[in-house]
């Protein structure tokens, strides 16, 4: 019998004024739509895994933050977006049979308050490596070691629930 795969941990960036974690938050789950870069969107489809960890963060805010805790719930499935001629999402080039955007269903978990800025992560050496704080790294998507995970959970005085 094969052991079961490690969870994993991811970073999700999203826009407090297009979908912040006040409004996951009430929600408490939601389908993650609109990722539009290839190697977020295999990281979507192929990687991120049912019980998996994610960093909800603050991108294109003043200051940019983690902000929560969530995990995911259900694993990688086509984005209805794409599909939906209404949505700024959609894609003309994408359909059923051959669908070219994925995302995953998050159930909120936990807020962090206060949010875990990006300036103050820089300034822990333990951070070092890690993706968000690299020159240059903009990916939606991002792996997350558990080294990181676990420094980040201590850092903001919550449990590691993973």
């Amino acid at each position: 019998m094969q052991a079961p795969k490690a969870l994993r941990h991811w970073l999700f960036k999203s826009e407090p004024s297009v979908y912040g974690w006040q409004h996951f938050e009430a929600e408490r789950r939601t389908f993650w739509t609109g990722v539009r870069n290839y190697q977020a969107r295999n990281l979507l489809r192929d990687e991120v895994k049912i019980g998996d960890g994610v960093l909800f963060y603050h991108s294109n805010a003043n200051p940019t933050a983690i902000v929560g805790l969530a995990r995911v719930i259900a694993g990688g499935s086509p984005d209805p977006t794409q599909f939906d001629r209404k949505s700024p999402y959609y894609d003309e080039g994408s359909s059923a049979t051959e669908p070219r955007w994925y995302g995953v269903e998050i159930e909120a978990i936990a807020p962090i308050a206060p949010p875990l800025t990006r300036d103050a992560l820089k300034l822990a050496g333990a951070l070092a490596g890690m993706m968000l704080l690299q020159r240059g790294s903009r990916l939606s998507v991002q792996p997350v070691t558990a080294a990181h995970w676990t420094w980040i959970c201590r850092l903001a005085g919550v449990a590691d629930r993973f």
